[in-house]
């Protein structure tokens, strides 16, 4: 006779294969936190038959709707049906669901995280769903996690030459779709608090190259390459305390997530020539309140697209890679 584990000791035994077998061990004496990956791996083998027809797919999958299903992105979409607290996924997976967010978010950012979800969706796993393509017990798999105003990846480093997994989502609506202009309680809006610091600090020859009239469609995250005439101001140009600002604000941008994206997210900059090769605008049409604090503005280089859009509230998308030849499925 089988005795069906109870939760704890699944997640136990879960935890220990996930580090025994996709984690590499570390000194004796230390202990061994399981990785976004690692997670992924349990997770992919506690579906049943049913469930990996629904949410696993082939590393190419193609959509009818959105092409390259893996490598698509958006403002607010469902990767899949099944939402994450439906009956679809039992308790033992919702929770190692759970485990993956966390894995990939910064733990300093996770109560951040919570408030944008129970804003935006009532909790998480509300209005979120998931998949995962390619084998996680082969060479190239990712875990693709997507909502209202999210848009999350893990690959293990399995997506060439992108940071990230590839193109990702962010943002917050604290409420009423239409914030006032000091965004209260945004959990993002510090990062435009600290780009605008920058603005400040610019004389007034700089801000006429920084500041635009008109902000450009948000879903524009494709990459223009080294040939590409940017807009904005060259941040080549700027001085040493501005660069050093700038570099605080890039900081900020990354710190959401670990330290590994983050790491592969200044390789990618380093590969195209670092901040030095980006350009910086800001944008005077969406300005709430008229208070030239600017809520959209946005930082671009020959393959980096950090894309601010703070009115009516905070969109963000991410586009880095070391090539400007990966292409934006959006």
């Amino acid at each position: 006779m089988s005795i069906r584990p109870t939760r704890r000791q699944f997640l136990e035994t879960s935890s220990a294969i996930a580090v025994a077998s996709a984690v590499p061990k570390v000194a004796l004496g230390k202990e061994t936190k399981p990785t976004a990956e690692s997670l992924t791996k349990v997770l992919y083998e506690s579906f049943s038959p049913k469930q990996r027809e629904t949410v696993c797919f082939d590393w190419d999958h193609q959509d009818p709707k959105r092409g390259l299903l893996r490598t698509f992105v958006a403002n607010n979409w469902q990767i899949t049906k099944p939402e994450v607290v439906g009956d679809f996924y039992t308790d033992d997976q919702r929770q190692i669901i759970r485990d993956i967010f966390e894995a990939i978010i910064n733990p300093e950012w996770h109560e951040r995280y919570d408030k944008q979800l129970t804003d935006d969706a009532g909790g998480f796993g509300n209005e979120q769903s998931l998949a995962i393509f390619g084998n996680p017990n082969a060479d190239k798999f990712e875990m693709v996690l997507t909502g209202r105003h999210m848009t999350l990846r893990c690959d293990g480093n399995s997506a060439d030459h992108v940071a990230f997994g590839g193109p990702i989502f962010y943002g917050h609506d604290t409420g009423g779709f239409n914030e006032g202009k000091d965004h209260l309680d945004n959990v993002f809006w510090p990062q435009a608090i600290a780009a605008n610091g920058l603005y400040k600090m610019l004389d007034g020859k700089q801000r006429k190259l920084a500041l635009l009239p008109q902000t450009p469609r948000e879903q524009q995250a494709g990459f223009r390459g080294p040939a590409a005439d940017l807009p904005g101001i060259p941040t080549s140009e700027l001085a040493g305390d501005q660069k050093e600002h700038l570099q605080k604000v890039l900081k900020m941008l990354v710190e959401m997530y670990r330290e590994s994206d983050q790491q592969e997210a200044m390789q990618c900059l380093t590969a195209q020539g670092g901040l030095d090769a980006c350009h910086l605008s800001f944008y005077s049409d969406k300005d709430i309140g008229n208070d030239q604090v600017w809520d959209n503005w946005r930082l671009e280089g020959p393959s980096f697209v950090w894309h601010f859009r703070g009115a009516p509230h905070v969109h963000v998308w991410v586009h880095l890679a070391d090539s400007p030849e990966v292409k934006l499925n959006a």
